[in-house]
């Protein structure tokens, strides 16, 4: 463990609250252990490391990035992923192998929704070559957080947003139970219908979506 992880964690660590933990754990359904550190406080403690001079050199992300994600504790993969934001500028398309490793291990909304927008979306935006590879593959996977990014990646494309590629990737995706694929769907629309409203209609109209996928898209739309 380097300097720059062993000084995050200390810190964390002298601000952990076991009782907000139990709190926090209970809220995720109990599925990962929090310092029971709320994010106001977090990113406040956080914001010295995330501080231009202070960001470790790119070369080393991927380490800092898996050893914070490997932790128990929720907050240092919420670190993890801020962490990975302030390189945006650095991406590449090989860093999409670690955003892969992100969303396919302690895998949950809280952290996939953050990378699948903030981080593949992106990258992606910067390497529009590698979307077909890519969202092929996550599709075919039978993981539903890499197709829930196949279909966020997305979101806050706006009028850049591939209506065409969405098109395809929901008709792959539509026909199962799966809360979060069917939530997905009808959250991408939903954000896409404040760009192009008729197109969400049209669309909705014209295929046949779970009633959870439906409503979520027309939600702020008046018919």
């Amino acid at each position: 463990m380097n300097a720059y992880s062993q000084s995050l964690e200390a810190e964390f660590e002298k601000a952990a609250n076991p009782q907000l933990s139990k709190e926090m754990a209970a809220y995720m359904r109990n599925q990962f252990a929090f310092l029971g550190i709320k994010t106001p406080e977090r990113r406040n403690i956080q914001k010295a490391f995330l501080h231009k001079e202070a960001l470790p050199d790119k070369v080393e992300l991927h380490k800092i990035v898996k050893h914070f994600w490997n932790k128990a504790e929720r907050e240092y993969q919420y670190f993890a992923q801020e962490l990975a934001q302030k390189y945006l500028k650095q991406f590449e398309p090989q860093d999409i192998k670690l955003f892969e490793y992100m969303i396919t291990h302690k895998s949950w909304w809280d952290t996939v929704d953050v990378i699948a927008v903030k981080l593949v979306g992106v990258l992606l935006e910067k390497s529009p070559e590698k979307i077909e590879e890519y969202v092929s593959k996550w599709i075919s996977s039978g993981n539903i957080w890499l197709q829930r990014t196949a279909i966020l990646f997305q979101l806050k494309y706006k009028n850049d947003l591939d209506t065409e590629l969405l098109r395809e990737i929901i008709l792959k995706l539509k026909d199962t139970n799966e809360f979060f694929i069917n939530k997905a769907i009808g959250w991408i629309l939903r954000e896409y219908a404040k760009t192009n409203p008729q197109w969400v209609i049209d669309f909705t109209e014209k295929t046949k979506l779970s009633n959870l996928s439906k409503r979520e898209a027309l939600r702020n739309i008046t018919i």
